[in-house]
């Protein structure tokens, strides 16, 4: 189990990998406790004072105008966690509960949120127990933040709910006591700052983003493979064009075309070929790919920002005393930062779909055979899998519909505008499965045009590839069941074996 020194505000992205790799404990300084324990006092010496604070000593939404009485705060803030516990559908995976709750713990201890440390420290505890509360992943509409899937992040911490542990879903209460976990009474101003809160779309997204990375870096690589299947040339990655136009993310990316595909022997085969100019999918990779992760430094941005952001309502400052209502908890950017992880994998996805379809036409491919096989006929080879890869593609078209501009009222009109920025990072782990079968496809008939050049080989760094795929593929000599194979080298791209070396992200 991986300890996380917590720095409130300063969670990194290397931070946040390792929360979603496996287990983590929460190491945090005293000092930050401190901190929330001044918002927390603050809370009480406004009750103290007979003021009237929303979500303190009112109800919510279009009934802030009601005030609650002092002897029924406790119930106000059970009934809040209870009534809003609403998710319906799958549950989210445990590495993504597991990031909510760190990303949740992050923001309560900036100090702005009027929550206990004992609070803070529970949430704690259900990491280091490895005791994760069940979230259905759908009922957000990301503002006023993620409501409901934070209460059933909340609904086991006061015995109602499930968790999992271990992969065995358990109702809360008795989990909860075997793990030697106490039970909370929420005080005042707690549920609706455990409520509040941009946490599971931020989770969400950021996984989506890690994935959408991994994903674009097997692109690179099946790209420049497809490069030398298809016979293709290098001089399109030459620095001096992208240097011309200006784009950071495109010369980047040549850049490490470039290094793939340096020194390959079936490149400098054909040096002197009559071909001038290859398709739009070998030639403009660095201006597509190089487009894909100007998008995703962009969302990685975004989304750092957010992993530290105070997103709950109100905010308290125990500098004056001040409990301010504003709208953190509105998910926009979150939501806009997944439509470019979006955008992203859908191109990412269309322009490796081209690649294996060009790959399979004897038009096209640099004198391969067709389908990429021999003894065509008896033999379709790669037919149906550049099939499957074309279904892929059009299924993320279809998904990458940006989710930001949509919007519905909610709570009789007093949530007049909401984000949608659970729906549109929830859609990219979806999105990033589907690239990856897609890039799949590519890699298996990248490896099998090269196979036909033999003996020329490809650049080092590409050969150790191939001989990565082929460790776990053999060449397609004759048809056979072919589902394997695609998913054997979605689990490469999955442990990130066929990588180009580069940390996209920074991270």
């Amino acid at each position: 189990m991986q300890t996380i020194r917590v720095h409130p505000g300063r969670l990194t992205l290397s931070d946040i990998k390792l929360v979603l790799a496996g287990p983590v404990r929460l190491s945090i300084d005293p000092a930050d406790m401190e901190r929330a324990a001044a918002s927390s006092r603050t809370v009480m010496e406004v009750m103290a004072a007979g003021k009237v604070a929303y979500g303190i000593n009112t109800g919510f939404g279009l009934l802030a105008k009601t005030r609650i009485e002092t002897d029924q705060l406790a119930l106000l803030q059970r009934n809040l966690v209870l009534s809003h516990a609403t998710g319906t559908g799958p549950l989210l995976p445990d590495e993504v509960v597991r990031l909510v709750i760190v990303l949740k713990v992050n923001s309560l201890l900036r100090g702005y949120s009027g929550v206990r440390p004992e609070v803070i420290a529970a949430l704690a505890q259900l990491l280091e127990r490895e005791v994760y509360p069940c979230i259905p992943a759908k009922g957000s509409v990301g503002a006023s933040g993620d409501l409901a899937p934070l209460a059933h992040m909340v609904a086991p911490m006061i015995g109602w709910g499930e968790v999992r542990i271990k992969g065995e879903v358990l109702p809360a209460a008795k989990a909860m006591e075997a793990a030697g976990l106490s039970l909370l009474e929420l005080g005042p101003k707690e549920g609706l700052a455990l409520l509040n809160g941009t946490q599971v779309s931020t989770a969400l997204a950021l996984a989506g983003l890690f994935a959408a990375e991994r994903v674009f870096d097997a692109a690179l690589v099946a790209g420049a493979m497809s490069v030398d299947a298809a016979r293709g040339s290098d001089t399109p990655f030459d620095p001096r064009i992208h240097e011309l136009r200006g784009q950071r993310g495109q010369i980047d990316v040549a850049a490490a075309y470039r290094e793939l595909l340096a020194g390959s022997a079936i490149r400098e085969s054909h040096r002197d070929c009559p071909r001038v100019q290859d398709p739009y999918c070998l030639r403009c990779q660095p201006q597509v790919m190089g487009a894909c992760l100007d998008q995703l430094r962009f969302a990685a941005g975004t989304l750092g920002i957010e992993a530290n952001a105070v997103t709950d309502n109100p905010l308290v400052f125990p500098g004056d005393g001040a409990i301010l209502s504003g709208g953190n908890f509105h998910a926009e950017p979150v939501a806009m930062a997944a439509d470019q992880i979006a955008l992203a994998l859908a191109e990412i996805g269309n322009l490796s779909e081209r690649r294996s379809a060009m790959l399979v036409d004897p038009n096209h491919n640099g004198g391969l055979p067709a389908f990429l096989v021999k003894d065509g006929g008896v033999n379709s080879g790669f037919m149906i899998a550049q099939v499957t890869a074309a279904a892929l593609a059009s299924e993320n078209k279809g998904l990458a519909h940006p989710a930001s501009v949509d919007s519905i009222p909610t709570s009789a009109n007093q949530e007049d505008h909401v984000s949608m920025a659970t729906w549109a990072a929830r859609r990219t782990l979806d999105m990033a499965d589907n690239a990856a079968g897609i890039v799949a496809v590519e890699t298996l008939a990248a490896a099998q045009g090269i196979d036909f050049h033999r003996p020329l080989r490809s650049s080092s760094r590409l050969e150790a590839i191939h001989a990565s795929l082929r460790s776990r593929v053999p060449f397609w000599d004759r048809d056979r069941y072919f589902a394997p194979d695609i998913a054997a080298a979605k689990d490469l791209i999955a442990k990130g074996v066929l990588e180009s070396g580069v940390s996209w992200l920074g991270a």
